[in-house]
């Protein structure tokens, strides 16, 4: 499994005004009807569910927002960079500039793991996280993200 398979380019976003969780799980929503056909209110209403388990700010400024849905047919992936950072109640109390949103299908066992794993890798490099904090290009944050697990594997 690699990136390049669960991020549609589409689906990289640089953000300007997110102020609320609620806000930020809304736009997530928006954009994974637009690019992946799922209804937005159903991935709003799954990421809250997901989120009131638990935060999924996973510390550094990334936060790891997943949940499975009907709909889907493979492990997807939306990735938001903020230009503002903000609370997420993350495990270390700093506010979130990094978002990688997880979608799975909802029988979707391992695979939901393996993507889980895969991204928290990649979003846990600081040499990542610094090289997508100094660029707001959604073509180039895609290809940061996508061609990671090439340059980690040379």
């Amino acid at each position: 499994m690699e990136l390049a398979t669960l991020l549609n380019p589409g689906a990289v976003k640089a953000v300007s005004h997110v102020t609320s969780k609620k806000r930020l799980f809304q736009d997530l929503g928006d954009i994974a009807q637009a690019i992946y056909g799922l209804n937005a209110s159903d991935t709003v209403d799954a990421l809250q569910e997901r989120e009131s388990l638990g935060p999924t700010g996973v510390g550094h400024g990334v936060a790891l927002p997943h949940a499975r849905l009907h709909g889907l047919d493979r492990v997807v992936g939306i990735f938001f960079k903020l230009e503002k950072p903000m609370d997420f109640d993350a495990v270390d109390r700093q506010p979130v500039d990094l978002i990688f949103a997880l979608l799975a299908p909802k029988s979707s066992g391992v695979d939901h793991l393996k993507a889980l794993a895969l991204v928290s890798r990649t979003m846990r490099d600081a040499a990542v996280c610094a090289k997508l904090r100094a660029n707001s290009d959604t073509a180039t944050l895609h290809a940061l993200l996508t061609e990671v697990r090439g340059t980690q594997a040379a």
